[in-house]
């Protein structure tokens, strides 16, 4: 058996098509989304992302602004920022990028942000309401959102189904247990300090990782025909960038996302659908 690949590059060409027409029909409504991405320092994979969301914003015709501050930005120039950010009616959606700078306090950033604004779903009134699941308009961290697209897309069931999840980070790990629980799914979380991983993956329907851990999932930890999603974004020997899941797993799962293609398109897509929904609620207009 080899695994049917889950398409995530398929599914974010529709999502930014979709995204497409709904910037087109709010700018009709004199809203155009803002999207404000700040980045401390010189990570060069953060460079990467930022650039990538910079010319998916471009091309949708967002107000796209991105902010580059120097490595050693003090914690009140980072929380200034934000709070400018916060207050121009023109930026509906703020995105810090991590990591910061160890020298800065990277939770009080993220408090420092409109949850309204806070387009990566990390402030704790937005986890709090996913977890609670109350109230509606709210946004949801990216990726975890961008995964249960992908699993609606390839119609793969939840109600019922055994799922463990391996990384309990609060961007992809916290918030996806909330989201499949709310999804009626059995949600296990797993992480450095688990147990006999091994038993418990092989006993789930559905296997999620996102450690940052090459090869951390073996074909021997899967069982037959289940469905794995790899977040993990490594990089070989070779400079080659490769998943949490080894590449065997192909060989047993049903269903698995190939890295890359699988989830990281995704994650920017599913970044300019959210943005569009802030400005939308922000705004009073509806999108469909």
């Amino acid at each position: 058996m080899t695994a049917i690949k889950i398409d995530g590059r398929a599914t974010a060409k529709k999502i930014n098509a979709q995204s497409a027409e709904q910037t087109r029909k709010l700018t009709q409504k004199g809203v155009i989304p803002g999207l404000a991405v700040i980045m401390v320092g010189d990570d060069p994979a953060s460079a990467i992302y930022v650039r990538n969301k910079e010319r998916k914003a471009a091309k949708l015709q967002f107000n796209s602004v991105v902010k580059h501050l120097p490595a050693d930005a003090s914690q009140a120039e980072v929380i200034a920022l934000v709070q400018r950010y916060n207050e121009d009616p023109q930026i509906h959606a703020i995105l810090v990028q991590s990591p910061l700078p160890s020298h800065l306090d990277e939770e009080a950033v993220v408090m420092a942000i409109d949850p309204r604004k806070d387009v990566d779903g990390l402030h704790p009134e937005n986890l709090g309401q996913l977890f609670a699941q109350v109230g509606e308009n709210f946004p949801v961290a990216c990726t975890p959102k961008g995964i249960m697209t992908l699993l609606s897309q390839y119609q793969i069931s939840l109600p019922g189904k055994r799922v463990v999840m391996v990384g309990r980070s609060r961007l992809v790990g916290k918030p996806l247990l909330a989201l499949l629980n709310n999804a009626n799914a059995t949600v296990t979380l797993a992480h450095r300090h688990t147990t006999d991983l091994a038993g418990l993956t092989r006993s789930a329907d559905i296997v999620i990782v996102a450690v940052g851990q090459a090869d951390l999932i073996t074909r021997e930890m899967i069982k037959p025909g289940a469905v794995v999603i790899d977040v993990g974004m490594n990089r070989d020997e070779n400079g080659q960038l490769t998943g949490d899941v080894a590449k065997d797993v192909e060989d047993v799962a049903g269903y698995l996302t190939p890295v890359p293609g699988g989830v990281g398109p995704m994650t920017i897509a599913t970044l300019m659908q959210q943005t569009i929904q802030l400005a939308a609620w922000q705004t009073g207009q509806v999108v469909d």
